[in-house]
């Protein structure tokens, strides 16, 4: 392997909001020879210091010192920047991961003639086979965006609006839409769901507010998700009699420990950063395969959300989408159904891990002509 590591390499990454992964390759046949991962990687939301630390332990992990003058070409596909060219230079995520980045690869000695900064998103499009230059891409994880790409840039944009004003149908969103309904059962709002209990549990609350906390069956749905059932709408008698059973199990939970399990639920997740409610997501994805009925909601309304985002985009028929995320890899809860759902816009969808290969092959254009890496500098 010595002799081959005297070839020229090539870096590419990915950074996204739960981690960065760094990939070694061979510049001339895209061969992977080193990974690596470390902390999160989004160049909007993690500090410029800590985003040089992730940067740097990821990529100096991958490479061994011994061929780190090897590296031709470095690309990363960052969380938080902007992918359309026209107003990259501008964008604060940007100059941000071009900032880390740069400051990493000086820190470990590593200097390539092309450095290039993408989002996240084109980085996962470039990752399909054949690494399309043009088409679809969805994105759903902790976050959620759609976007059109053209010339392995981004040419529109639909949501990825962050947790505050978007990401609908993302991992946030369900988490989310977990603590909502939890709330909504014990104010009397909402009908009785299994995510009362888990959604206490994850987050520490004293367990003797949680007896009686987790009532299944055809409740009223959340707010959240839109879905306001009845008996009827559960499904005739069969379904009556399941939401009777349920709404007896719910009525187990007293007044008083309602009240203080709201009271001890709003200040714990208050006093966390807004964005890790992600981590709930899997409660939801959880009870719905036990069918909870108001989880069963919270996903459909997150393929409702995603879907419309794609048809935003105007897909045509036979388009190629690249989709990619947690909530859509092979075990993701959202995968089969919102896969029917943009098969039935009639998309051809490829379904990819990370913006890691993708990267690499950006880093492998750029290295042949460095007018092409995406964001080169």
């Amino acid at each position: 392997m010595s002799n081959e590591l005297n070839q020229d390499l090539v870096v590419g990454l990915d950074a996204g909001g739960t981690r960065t992964r760094a990939v070694l390759a061979f510049a001339a046949t895209g061969r992977t020879v080193g990974e690596a991962v470390a902390g999160p990687g989004n160049a909007l939301t993690v500090p410029l210091p800590r985003l040089t630390d992730h940067l740097a332990e990821a990529i100096g992990r991958s490479v061994p010192e011994r061929v780190r003058g090897g590296v031709v070409a470095v690309v990363g596909g960052f969380a938080g920047s902007a992918g359309f060219a026209e107003f990259a230079g501008g964008d604060p995520g940007r100059l941000n991961a071009l900032a880390a980045l740069t400051e990493a690869l000086r820190r470990l000695g590593i200097a390539p003639r092309t450095v290039g900064v993408s989002s996240d998103v084109e980085a996962a499009f470039a990752s399909a086979p054949g690494t399309p230059a043009d088409g679809l891409a969805l994105v759903a994880g902790t976050g959620a965006v759609a976007t059109r790409v053209a010339g392995h840039r981004c040419a529109a944009t639909v949501d990825g609006d962050g947790w505050l004003l978007g990401d609908e149908g993302s991992g946030f969103w369900i988490g989310r839409g977990a603590v909502r309904a939890a709330l909504r059962m014990a104010d009397g709002r909402g009908g009785p769901t299994t995510l009362a209990r888990t959604v206490g549990l994850a987050l520490g609350l004293p367990a003797g507010l949680l007896e009686r906390a987790g009532g299944t069956g055809e409740g009223r749905g959340t707010g959240e998700a839109g879905e306001a059932r009845g008996a009827e709408e559960a499904g005739g008698t069969k379904g009556a009699e399941s939401a009777g059973r349920a709404e007896g199990a719910a009525a187990g939970w007293s007044a008083a420990r309602r009240e203080a399990y709201r009271m001890r639920l709003l200040p714990t997740v208050m006093a966390q950063p807004p964005i890790t409610l992600a981590r709930l997501a899997p409660l939801v994805a959880e009870a719905a395969r036990d069918k909870d009925p108001v989880a069963e909601a919270i996903l459909r309304e997150a393929v409702d959300h995603l879907t419309a985002a794609v048809r935003a985009l105007d897909p045509r028929p036979g388009e190629r989408i690249v989709v990619t995320g947690g909530l859509l890899g092979p075990d993701g809860p959202l995968t089969a159904p919102l896969t029917g759902r943009l098969e039935d816009l009639g998309l051809t969808v490829d379904q990819v891990a990370d913006g890691c290969r993708g990267a690499v092959a950006l880093a492998r254009l750029g290295h042949g002509d460095p007018t092409r890496a995406a964001g080169a500098v």
